[in-house]
């Protein structure tokens, strides 16, 4: 049997928090249009997605170990985020500065291109969702809740794989991955891959 999976960039737990505080006022505002307040990614953790995939119990061992070398040849990078913005589907969310978006874009497609699995998804724009498939109406709720500047700065120093827990409708972190700048794994790994 497999399972779903997804790799991300998890921000500070002080990021998470407050996104997480984001996400109930939007919830709130649109309680009072619709009473449910419910959009998808409400229960989310903050976090940028790397990619999705399928891998069996015995499968996911050796992802790890590869995750594990991936990670070791990786240096932190500081990030900024400092603007909201959307997508046409919906999605509403906390965008990373030029350098940061650069930045957190070569790591992904790094991680992407070093990454041995079928991927199901992968995403090459890092962003920091709130919500997703919000109507036109709930979008200009955003819009107008989240209008001051916005100034947030975290440490990329790890990635972080979830496992989608069909019970909750939700990913889990199972275990995360630090980032080691090892020059020699990360020269010996651009060889292999």
């Amino acid at each position: 049997m497999q399972n779903r999976y997804s790799l991300v960039i998890s921000p500070s737990e002080e990021i998470i928090a407050l996104v997480k505080s984001m996400k109930q006022k939007l919830s709130n505002e649109i309680k009072l249009i619709d009473r449910k307040g419910w959009f998808n990614s409400k229960n989310s953790l903050a976090h940028f997605t790397i990619n999705e995939f399928m891998a069996s119990k015995s499968e996911i061992e050796i992802i790890k170990k590869q995750l594990n070398t991936i990670a070791d040849s990786l240096k932190p990078v500081d990030v900024h985020l400092n603007g909201f913005n959307n997508y046409q589907n919906g999605a509403f969310f906390i965008t990373p500065d030029e350098v940061s978006k650069i930045a957190l874009q070569q790591m992904m497609k790094y991680i992407n291109q070093s990454f041995r699995p079928k991927t199901l998804l992968k995403n090459n724009e890092p962003h920091l969702s709130i919500a997703r498939k919000l109507s036109d109406e709930n979008l200009a709720i955003a819009y107008r809740l989240f209008s001051n500047p916005i100034e947030l700065n975290f440490v990329c120093n790890s990635i972080s794989l979830r496992l989608f827990k069909p019970e909750i409708k939700q990913f889990e972190i199972i275990e995360h991955f630090e980032f080691k700048n090892n020059p020699k794994l990360n020269f010996e790994q651009r060889t292999l891959f």
